[in-house]
Parts: C-alpha cells; sequence; structure tokens
C-alpha cells in the first residue's frame, strides 16, 4: 500500500516524542488547531513510529467497532508492559486477552458493585473522619489514599494492614514516575542507574509483597467463599469452571498491578477534578448537596461525568494495525497506531457547543452523543472497572458533600493540568478549603 500520512506537526521525531510524553495535552490541541480532525505524530520508542489522531465521533465509532484481530489495543499500549507486564488485561490481544477479560468480569458486575458499596461507603467515611474542618486539603493526594484503600480492601481483600502499609507507598512511587522514565527504556543499560535503578527495585519491592499475598491467598481455606478478585482468579480451573486453566503467579500478579494502578488513579483524579468544580460553582454543588441528601445518585454521578469530561484523565487509546486498512477514508499501512483521542473528542464544538462550561446536567438530559464522551475507552476493550469507578466517585461525593461545603482557598491559582505518568492530574492538586455544613 503506498501511504501518505495525514499531515501533522513537523518537529523532529525526539522533540515530538518528548512533548507528548510531558506536554500531550498542548501538543494534541495545538495539532488540532492547526491540522484538523485528523492528524499524524511521528515518534520514537517506547512509542510507535506513526500515531494518526482521530477525534470525530463517526471515526471513534468505526474504530471501536473494528475486528479485534485487525486493530491490537494491548500492542498499541505496549508502553506500559513496563509498569503492568506482558499478561495484563490491557495490554493483550485476541484469544489471551478474551480469557482475562472473561475471568475478571464476574468481579465487576452489576451485583457484585452492590455488594461492594457498603464496604466502600464505610472506607470513605473513616478517611473523611481524618480530613481536618476548616482546613485546606489537597484533594488529589487524599483521594488518591482514599481510592488506593478501597482498591486494596474491596477489590483485593488485602486484610493485613500492614501489608497495605508497604504496597501503598511503593504504588504511589509508580503513579508519580516521570515521564522521562518511559525514554529510558529503550536503553536497557540505563537500569543500572539513577532513577531507572530505583524503578526496577521499587518494581522487584512490588513483586515481593504481590507474591507473598498470592501465596498465602492460596492457602485459605475459605477461598472458595470470598467475593475478592484476587480469591476469584485464584479459583480459576475448579468450582463452576473446572475446564478453565488456572492463572499462573505470573498472570496474577500483572492482572493485580493492573487493576491496583488502573483502578484508583484515574478515579482518583477525576474526583479531584469534581470537586475543584464544585468549588468553583456554588450554584451546582448547592444542587449536589440536595442530591447528597436526597439519596440522588444519579446527579452525583452526572457531575463527576462531567468532571470526566472537562477534565480528561486518560488522554487517548490506541490500537494497532495488523494489517492494511482504510480508516476514516484513509489508507494506513499494517504497524501504524491509530488513536482515538479522548482529550479532543470531550472539547469538540460539534458535540459540546458549551465544551468549556462545567454543566452536570448534560448528562441527564439525553445531549450527550455515542462516541463523544469515552473515559473508558469503548467497544470490547472498554474499561471493566467502569462501573465500579462511577459506584465508588459517587459513593465519595455523597459522604463528602454531606458533611463539608467545597469552596477554593483565597489566592489559590487556576488549576490546570500536567501529565502524571500517562494520566492527567490537576497540577497543583485541586486544593480545596473544607467547612461543616450547618445541617451536619
Amino acid at each position: 500500500m503506498t501511504t501518505a500520512y495525514p499531515p501533522g506537526p513537523r518537529l523532529p521525531r525526539p522533540i515530538q516524542t518528548l512533548m507528548y510524553a510531558k506536554w500531550r495535552g498542548a501538543l494534541l490541541t495545538a495539532a488540532a488547531k492547526r491540522y484538523g480532525d485528523v492528524f499524524t505524530l511521528h515518534l520514537v520508542e517506547p512509542y510507535a513510529d506513526n500515531v494518526v489522531v482521530f477525534s470525530r465521533p463517526e471515526h471513534i465509532r468505526e474504530i471501536f467497532a473494528g475486528d479485534p484481530a485487525d486493530l491490537h489495543a494491548g500492542e498499541g499500549n505496549r508502553l506500559l508492559v513496563y509498569i503492568m507486564g506482558e499478561h495484563s488485561v490491557l495490554l493483550t490481544d485476541e484469544a489471551e486477552h478474551a480469557r482475562a477479560r472473561r475471568l475478571l468480569m464476574p468481579a465487576f458486575a452489576g451485583s457484585s458493585l452492590r455488594g461492594y458499596r457498603t464496604l466502600v461507603e464505610a472506607i470513605t467515611k473513616s478517611h473523611i473522619d481524618r480530613w481536618a474542618t476548616g482546613s485546606t486539603v489537597n484533594t488529589l493526594d487524599r483521594m488518591n489514599d482514599l481510592t488506593l484503600d478501597i482498591i486494596m480492601q474491596v477489590v483485593f481483600g488485602m486484610t493485613d494492614e500492614r501489608r497495605r502499609g508497604d504496597l501503598a507507598p511503593r504504588l504511589r512511587r509508580i503513579v508519580n514516575i516521570n515521564p522521562i522514565i518511559f525514554l529510558g527504556w529503550k536503553y536497557p543499560r540505563l537500569a543500572k542507574y539513577g532513577p531507572w535503578k530505583r524503578f526496577d527495585a521499587n518494581q522487584a519491592a512490588i513483586n515481593d509483597l504481590l507474591y507473598n499475598e498470592i501465596a498465602e491467598r492460596r492457602a485459605r481455606p475459605d477461598l472458595d467463599q470470598r467475593a475478592d478478585v484476587l480469591s476469584r482468579l485464584l479459583a480459576v480451573g475448579s468450582g463452576e469452571n473446572p475446564s478453565d486453566t488456572p492463572l499462573s503467579d505470573e498472570e496474577l500478579r500483572d492482572q493485580l498491578v493492573t487493576l491496583l494502578l488502573a483502578g484508583h488513579e484515574t478515579t482518583a483524579s477525576a474526583l479531584s477534578w469534581a470537586c475543584h468544580e464544585l468549588a468553583a460553582h456554588p450554584d451546582i454543588q448547592a444542587t449536589a448537596r440536595k442530591a447528597a441528601h436526597d439519596g440522588d445518585d444519579k446527579y452525583l454521578e452526572a457531575v463527576l461525568k462531567e468532571a470526566m469530561r472537562r477534565h480528561t484523565v486518560i488522554a487517548a487509546t490506541g490500537r494497532k494495525l495488523t494489517r492494511d486498512m482504510t480508516i476514516g477514508g484513509l489508507d494506513l499501512p499494517r504497524g501504524t497506531v491509530v488513536s482515538t483521542s479522548i482529550l479532543l473528542a470531550h472539547s469538540r464544538l460539534d458535540s459540546y457547543p458549551d465544551e468549556a462550561t462545567f454543566r452536570p446536567d448534560r448528562f441527564l438530559d439525553g445531549s450527550v452523543s455515542p462516541n463523544t464522551w469515552l473515559p473508558f475507552g469503548g467497544g470490547v476493550r472498554r474499561c471493566l472497572g467502569a462501573g465500579f469507578s462511577l459506584m465508588e466517585g459517587t459513593a465519595v461525593l455523597k459522604e463528602l458533600l454531606t458533611r463539608h461545603t467545597l469552596s477554593l482557598p483565597t489566592g489559590n491559582p487556576t488549576e490546570r493540568a500536567r501529565t502524571r505518568n500517562i494520566t492527567h492530574v490537576p497540577a497543583h492538586g485541586a486544593p480545596i478549603l473544607l467547612t461543616p455544613n450547618p445541617s451536619h
């Protein structure tokens, strides 16, 4: 196939790669403004050589509806293999991905979510009890602590407080790594030096903790009576599905790391943005507070969804073409990565004419069209934990708004996004001032 990639930035590949790693939002926004709805980024390892970026709803629908054998999402996100491992549900394709997804899905079904809610609420209450009334709190840090604790206890059933205390700070180090670490993985010799050496040591310590947890859990006599994800995965090959091949310790480790990281960081960022927006819009906060008191989870969920739209946490999803294909009317060769830009899709004026306005009601009045709101991806690769994240976020907002009024601290700088790892988070941590509600 003779290919002419759509135009894009003309900067040298290393410069584009550095900008994509550290200033992704600015790069994508500037490229879209200059080159339009479809453009090409030319990058270097560990990213793909040629990334064609799409943001129009019809193009996104075409990519999400494509045959997974033709569009490999695992190959399109290989950067994460250094953290999550070869067996991660995010990084596998076709039969291996389908198996992992089938094994994980029951733990995130509706009946399971309802069973988790009470514990999520109890953990949330215990954390917010420690937030001093009348103080200014860094919501990004507090939400990271809270959502990680929820993941470790609710999803993985880690009851050993000491082990949670050992694991949590090591996971935070991964969350907070500089994107420059990714660039170093092209050169294995760097593992002997500085930040790359420290990264490897941290990974080894995390692995030891998780393998110990797996070994202890395997030995528990009540394994078949536990409903957490780890226990469910350890039971594969017995019980109702004896024909399934049990997961190896390495497979279990990769799924645990994936869910621990992907399952808390994104929700924490979304919650911190939601707090910032509620503090900046007292009228919306008043409506949300009433919803919290009335048990109106739909409105609180709409607040969280609008925070995810207005402040995109994950910039894009990627699919690597396994054959020559025509997408969006473009002839693209095998090996191209097609990127569905969540960040650009969430700010399109034809999808959101008032895109700069924080308006949760859009998720209640039917004005959000398909393939325009994409924080959890789409198609067969849509995030398994989407329902859990929304349930958890709604429960947190309910507890917080029932007890506190949120306001922006005096002199607080305008909040903006920065790239942390592969996510976009509030650059200043979204600080808010807490004052007690008169009715609480």
